[in-house]
């Protein structure tokens, strides 16, 4: 079951549903809309290896805008920290965003419970698209949750700004067992 717009607010305002800074004109029917930070980062590397840690490059976005180029994955990263002990959030692209060919968050749309982040964007555009820090960009819904609950402890936890991938670390933990 999805939460309303009403709902997530009475459950912001509860303290069950965690969005800093929180703007009530954000809030949809049933989801709150997001807005992009003010940096993003970009592999070094052309070939990503999964084993192989990755060096990530900085780039704050200019007041003017920032062009993402095709062919390329950019982080960016929500500039609310947001989270629930109690819903599991799913973030997605707004549809004023896809409609103009740029994909928010390529996968990875569930968010863990328990988890509380700037959570991390991967920003892919289908032809050069401009972005804007702060800009209304994405947008999240919360859903109840069945059964016993276990909150999110994992490698992402409390990241602040855009996050490179850390799936190296699963190969390490794999050769550990």
């Amino acid at each position: 079951m999805i939460l309303t717009g009403p709902e997530i607010f009475r459950e912001w305002t509860s303290g069950r549903i965690k969005i800093d800074p929180f703007v009530p004109s954000q809030i949809n029917p049933n989801s709150y809309n997001f807005r992009l930070g003010s940096r993003v980062a970009y592999y070094k590397n052309r070939i990503l290896d999964p084993k192989v840690r990755q060096e990530i490059l900085y780039v704050d976005i200019p007041a003017e805008g920032l062009i993402l180029e095709p062919h390329s994955i950019y982080l960016g990263y929500t500039e609310e920290t947001m989270g629930s002990d109690s819903y599991v959030p799913i973030i997605r692209g707004r549809s004023s965003t896809a409609r103009i060919g740029l994909f928010v968050h390529i996968t990875a749309d569930l968010i863990d419970i328990g988890s509380y982040n700037q959570w991390t964007l991967q920003l892919h555009a289908i032809q050069p698209v401009r972005v804007y820090p702060g800009m209304l960009i994405g947008q999240v819904t919360f859903w109840c949750v069945q059964g016993e609950v276990t909150l999110y402890q994992g490698k992402y936890q409390g990241s602040k700004g855009p996050m490179a991938s850390e799936i190296y670390r699963d190969f390490s933990e794999e050769s550990a067992t």
